[in-house]
Formats: structure tokens, C-alpha cells, sequence
């Protein structure tokens, strides 16, 4: 006899039992009084929020698997100063979403318009938070959402507002970012934006497919074009690789071909472990997808980044033309939807229709 959908009902005195959203405050090492949000989709896919930086995505598990990889340093506190050189690399945790911008994405920089560090400063801002909505199953709400407001702003600008929504649904293994940048100074100000999406092992591992549909050019680095070339299969997560010890890495710049919808998706497929992770994106808001790879030993990582442009900085997009300027009160909207794919039939129609 089949069993009533709506058994548990009977079997579950609290809903954390299901799933969820928990907040708490890191107490120990170089996070200490971070505010964090784990999040329980209840489907075998949880995730840490990092509210204190941009809203941001840490550690991410599906049932045993790591989707993220993490740095050495992982997870600390924020450094809102760290705008300047490199500085940016003592605070990056890796994480599954790292925020990039919002004024400046790539190397750091100096020119007429100011000095710019690594990848800006949004990262390192803590977050506002506006609302948590948990799941309501016995009311027939299975959605979760955590919001916040993140403000990059200074005396005599730039005064970037970003509007960030998380959400989940309770029983499917999805995040949904959905971002909102708004210029609320009275200058225009450039406006560059980056989601570093950083996965590593076990998901990203020696013989998994990097999945996308499009040419692919090296950034034009030595260290990447040893990468993005004829000869070598950079569609492959690679083994560790020995030039890639410290700054040893390679990027490429992908074109991908949207559907009819406007909307690209790429990913990872591991058929060894039945398992993937598909990212979909509209192109229009999101033109350039950078594949960075750095398969040092003992630091192994494939990052997939859509953004406004590669991480090219200010300088680059003027020079090219791409350089977006918000006027003031003028917004832009992104949305980022991430799902893990868990069996070998879901995973091999995405390669097919996707690689």
C-alpha cells in the first residue's frame, strides 16, 4: 500500500529536522565573529553563506562530496581596506562564490581614474541583512531565501549598492543568486562584475569533463596559453601539475553559445562518481565566462567565472570599449542559478546537450 505524501506531517516536531536556514558566529581562528548561514536544502545539498563577506558562498557539500574548494587560509574575516596589489589573496577563502567588482574586476592597477587592487573590494564587505525566510512545508511553502543589502561606498564616491537574494527550495539540490547593482552616488562610476565560482576535489578530479559550448581562447599569458592550446585537452580537469606550484595557473577566456532563451549553462561532469554541477546564466548580463585553471599540487582548483568582461580591469574594458558606467540611480540585474546533477542519465543529457 502506498504511502500518504503527507505522512511525515505526524513524524516531524521541528522543521530543522528537513531543512533550513542556521545562523551562528564563527568563534575560533582568522573568522572569528564572522556571521555565517548554513543552509540545508534537505535534499543532500548544504551550504555555508558567509554573511560577513558579500553574502557569499564558503564550503558546499552534496550528501559525502565537496562541490567548493577552499584555500589554504579558507574562510576569515573581512578586509574592506584590501584594495591594493595582491592584498586581495590573504583573504581569499576560495568557496564555491566569490564575489568580484563591483567597480573593478582582474589585476590591480593605477591610472588616471585611481588605483585599483585584485578584483575589488565587494568580497570584503560585510552584508546588511534584510530577511530570512525559512521553509514552511505543513503551510505549503518548501522555499528559503536569505537577503542583504552590501554597500561598496566612500566620501565623494563610488556609492554601489548591491541587493543580494540567496534561495533554495526545499527537496531540490539548486541555489539561486539573484543580484541587483545600483549606483546610488551622484557621478557615474564604472561598474565591472565577476562571480568567481571556485570547485575542487572530489567533484573536480584527474578525467572530469569541464562542460560548456563555445570557442575558447588562452588569455594570452605564457602560463596560459600552456593550457589553452591545440595540444592540450583543457576541456579535462588535468592531474596536479608541478609548474603549477605557487603562481603556476592558466585562464581562458570561453564564448558560450546561448540557447533560445538567452541563457548559457556550464559545468563539471564526474560520471565516477555520478555527479555534476551545472551554472546557468543569462548571456546578455553575463558575456564573458573565464575558466581558470591551477592544478598545483596540494592547491587544485577549476574555477568557472561568468562576468561582465574577463578580468581584464577598468584600463582593458576602457581601452576596449566594454566598460560599463552606471549613471546615477541606474541599476543592473543578474541572476546565477547553480544545481548538482546526481545520476549518470541527468549528467550525460547535460553533456550532451551542453559540451
Amino acid at each position: 500500500m502506498a504511502k500518504k505524501t503527507n505522512d511525515w506531517q505526524n513524524k516531524v516536531s521541528n522543521m530543522s529536522q528537513v531543512g533550513g536556514i542556521e545562523t551562528s558566529v564563527l568563534d575560533n581562528g582568522p573568522a572569528r565573529g564572522t556571521r555565517i548561514a548554513w543552509i540545508n536544502t534537505g535534499s543532500g545539498l548544504r551550504y555555508k553563506v558567509a554573511m560577513d563577506r558579500a553574502l557569499d558562498i564558503a564550503d558546499a557539500f552534496y550528501n559525502q562530496h565537496s562541490l567548493a574548494w577552499l584555500s589554504r587560509g579558507g574562510l576569515t574575516g573581512p578586509r574592506p581596506d584590501a584594495n591594493h596589489g595582491l592584498e586581495w589573496l590573504w583573504s581569499f577563502g576560495g568557496g564555491l562564490v566569490t564575489t568580484c567588482g563591483l567597480t573593478h574586476t582582474g589585476g590591480p592597477e593605477t591610472d588616471e581614474f585611481g588605483e585599483r587592487g585584485l578584483h575589488g573590494r565587494i568580497s570584503n564587505m560585510p552584508a546588511e541583512i534584510e530577511s530570512i525566510i525559512q521553509p514552511d512545508p505543513k503551510n505549503g511553502s518548501l522555499d528559503m531565501s536569505i537577503s542583504a543589502t552590501v554597500r561598496q561606498s566612500r566620501v565623494f564616491g563610488p556609492h554601489l549598492e548591491l541587493k543580494r537574494t540567496l534561495s533554495s527550495t526545499l527537496g531540490r539540490s539548486s541555489i539561486r543568486i539573484h543580484d541587483v547593482v545600483t549606483n546610488q552616488g551622484n557621478t557615474p562610476q564604472a561598474h565591472m562584475l565577476l562571480y568567481h565560482c571556485n570547485f575542487g576535489w572530489p567533484l573536480v578530479d584527474e578525467g572530469v569533463e569541464i562542460v560548456y559550448r563555445g570557442p575558447c581562447r588562452s588569455y594570452g599569458r605564457p602560463g596560459d596559453n600552456e593550457i589553452f592550446n591545440d595540444t592540450w585537452d583543457y576541456k579535462t580537469c588535468s592531474k596536479p601539475l608541478k609548474r603549477h606550484c605557487g603562481t603556476g595557473e592558466g585562464c581562458g577566456v570561453i564564448d558560450v553559445k546561448p540557447d533560445t532563451r538567452g541563457l548559457c549553462t556550464v559545468g563539471f561532469a564526474n560520471r565516477a562518481l555520478n555527479l555534476g554541477v551545472s551554472l546557468t546564466y543569462p548571456k546578455a548580463a553575463l558575456p564573458a565566462l573565464t575558466n581558470w585553471q591551477h592544478w598545483g599540487p596540494g592547491e587544485y582548483v577549476c574555477a568557472l567565472e561568468p562576468g561582465t568582461n574577463p578580468p581584464m580591469g577598468q584600463k582593458g574594458a576602457r581601452e576596449q570599449g566594454t566598460l560599463q558606467i552606471l549613471k546615477p540611480g541606474e541599476s543592473r540585474q543578474y541572476t546565477l542559478d547553480i544545481e548538482v546533477l546526481n545520476d549518470l542519465d541527468t549528467i550525460n543529457r547535460f553533456c550532451k546537450r551542453f559540451g
